[in-house]
């Protein structure tokens, strides 16, 4: 048995129809190979992009996981530090004067200061004010004296029983008089107490009912 051969030059691509039956066979098995071929390259494309997606996603989680395990892991000395700096921050509190001790330690500044030998022109305190952890009590004061006498006053006051902390506000040091050796210091200070338990409890309840006042709209 002989067969023809089919020459594929020769074949009329408009005319598919007239093609030899090997042809078609030929044609169709390639066609559908194909359409097989171009499927499955979509489909694996489709599945590479999902694939690389949950990837990302994979190493986007595994980042925040390591960083939140991170905190975790740093949380509780984080809690310890915070409950030492509050019991520093209560002792170093108790080491002001209290609320019985401010009137007396108001005195005993003044007093420090005529004993160093300045002069007190003025020196009067006034309205205190309550503040989370402690109060503070402005006074208004202008003193008179040397350089000598100023630097004995700071020293005097450093030496009282209780800590004497003092903060200027809007103060001048200046000469008396040109060519006078005498200084004036002009200003308001302020000075400061600790809060004893009621009067802490009373300062939370206001911060408290200020807080809801204000989320009520």
């Amino acid at each position: 048995m002989s067969s023809k051969k089919v020459d594929l030059r020769n074949l009329d691509f408009s005319n598919s129809g007239g093609w030899p039956f090997q042809v078609k066979i030929g044609a169709c098995i390639l066609l559908i190979l194909v359409v097989v071929g171009l499927a499955w390259y979509l489909k694996v494309s489709d599945q590479r992009l999902a694939l690389q997606s949950e990837e990302n996603t994979e190493v986007t989680l595994r980042e925040e996981f390591q960083g939140k395990q991170g905190r975790a892991a740093n949380l509780e000395p984080l809690k310890q530090q915070l409950a030492q700096m509050e019991v520093m921050l209560q002792q170093m509190l108790r080491q002001l004067p209290s609320k019985n001790e401010m009137p007396d330690l108001i005195v005993d500044v003044s007093q420090t200061a005529l004993a160093s030998g300045i002069n007190n022109e003025l020196f009067q305190p006034g309205a205190e004010t309550q503040l989370e952890f402690y109060a503070e009590k402005p006074i208004s004061l202008r003193m008179v004296g040397t350089y000598h006498q100023f630097g004995a006053f700071v020293s005097g006051v450093a030496s009282l029983p209780r800590v004497v902390i003092m903060t200027m506000h809007d103060i001048q040091l200046k000469p008396r008089g040109e060519g006078d050796t005498t200084l004036v210091l002009e200003g308001t200070v302020k000075t400061y107490r600790y809060l004893d338990e009621e009067e802490e409890a009373e300062a939370e309840a206001a911060a408290a009912g200020a807080g809801s006042t204000g989320e009520v709209k």
